[in-house]
């Protein structure tokens, strides 16, 4: 039916008519929304500094060690001509150099450490993305359900109205116009508890966009109807596949697992450090053994650790089994991602068959027997008791072909969490 499945623009018009112009908004889409929410959501901005702080721990894989620097006054004490007389300055120059290629590893491991922070933030935004889509689509069948709760009570309404007159007529009895007047409450609960319904699927998405918009100022708006066809589970098996960002996340986790057994064994290696040192004697102090007297010398050296203990051995066996750690952890991931696409789509499919004869059938023909019914017992050929077992099999009808597509498009929002994109929009 047209009115169900629009009965989201409807409801918006209508919310916003009884909250008056002076505080009507303009209804969001979906992609206004997420567009909102890809801007102001503070987890999402977190996650993002996240990923700026690690590109800045590549700056400091890539430095280069600091040469080291000293400087030193020797032989001070009084020799009778002054206590620096004697006094001999050493300065001393050392440099470590890596060997290797430990600075470009380093670089490499920090790279793609932050490649794993994208994946990782882009597997977090599609959470999030779930989340709120499903406040968004509960938003549309708050929306829906009241429609047909203001509907509901409008048509009794009517019907009140004529069975009051009928009553003055004459035409039925007292007993009958009580139990028409009694059964309003039910009307009037089912309403009440939409509106409670649809204001706290509000206040969810208002979180989520991190909003402080008054509920009765905020709404969205969206067709509230299914897709019938699907495509077949291959497709989507792939897609998740090629889309997934845990996945991805799972395989740079092991290629980065790789590179940091790589710069384990380079860090077993041994680096030398380069010195260079020069003595400046004090005036009077020569060097006798040589001629002519030497007054000022330097050297060059160089220091290579003896690595006859630490060859960096638990670094090595650790890295290499954190790549067999992650492999296995990559093969229980793309299992992991097989069972979410399967249970999606088998939930999908699933709501598809239900809501087939619903529009087929189901709608047509709940609002045809209540419409006849009601003729009949207005014309006495029918008992009250009939028309109302008749206006509840209406009411249940059409409340189940609403949360039907309800269901539909969280399964839909659960299938696009499972494959990693927007599929079924």
């Amino acid at each position: 039916m047209q009115s169900i499945i629009r009965a989201v623009f409807l409801a918006t018009a209508f919310l916003a008519g009884i909250a008056g112009p002076a505080s009507a908004q303009k209804a969001l889409t979906w992609d206004e929304v997420r567009a909102r929410f890809e801007a102001n959501n503070p987890v999402l901005r977190a996650g993002q500094i996240g990923i700026d702080e690690s590109k800045a721990g590549e700056i400091t894989a890539f430095l280069r060690p600091n040469p080291q620097a000293s400087l030193g006054v020797d032989q001070v004490g009084p020799t009778g001509k002054g206590p620096f007389n004697e006094a001999v300055l050493t300065a001393n120059l050392s440099y470590l150099h890596e060997r290797q290629h430990k600075r470009e590893l380093r670089l490499e491991s920090a790279q793609k450490a932050t490649a794993i922070a994208v994946s990782a933030q882009a597997d977090l935004e599609r959470n999030l993305i779930f989340n709120l889509r499903s406040a968004f689509v509960g938003i549309l069948q708050g929306q829906a359900v009241l429609h047909l709760a203001q509907d509901n009570l409008k048509y009794w309404d009517d019907l009140l109205r004529i069975s009051r007159d009928r009553f003055a007529a004459g035409d039925i009895a007292q007993i009958d116009l009580d139990r028409l007047e009694l059964q309003r409450v039910q009307f009037e609960s089912d309403l009440q508890a939409a509106a409670v319904n649809l204001r706290t699927a509000k206040i969810q998405m208002l979180m989520l966009l991190n909003e402080r918009t008054p509920v009765e100022q905020f709404n969205v708006m969206g067709l509230y109807d299914y897709t019938d066809q699907l495509a077949p589970l291959d497709d989507f098996r792939q897609t998740a596949v090629d889309n997934r960002p845990d996945l991805r996340e799972a395989l740079q986790a092991a290629d980065k697992a790789r590179t940091d057994h790589k710069l384990a064994v380079s860090n077993g290696s041994t680096d030398p450090t380069f010195t260079v040192d020069a003595v400046f004697p004090g005036v009077s102090k020569d060097y006798g053994n040589f001629t002519p007297f030497l007054r000022e010398y330097m050297g060059v050296g160089v220091s290579i650790p003896l690595r006859v203990f630490d060859r960096n051995q638990g670094e090595k066996l650790r890295t290499q089994l954190d790549i067999d750690r992650n492999q296995k952890l990559l093969d229980a991931l793309r299992a992991q991602v097989f069972s979410d696409v399967d249970s999606a789509y088998a939930l999908v499919d699933s709501n598809l068959i239900l809501l087939r004869p619903y529009k087929a059938r189901y709608l047509a023909q709940a609002t045809r027997v209540r419409e006849t019914v009601r003729f009949s017992y207005e014309h006495g050929a029918a008992s009250l008791l009939d028309f109302l077992n008749a206006e509840s099999d209406y009411r249940s009808v059409q409340l189940n072909y609403i949360n039907l597509v309800g269901a539909y498009l969280l399964a839909a929002g659960q299938l696009n969490l499972a494959v990693g994109k927007e599929v079924i929009p």
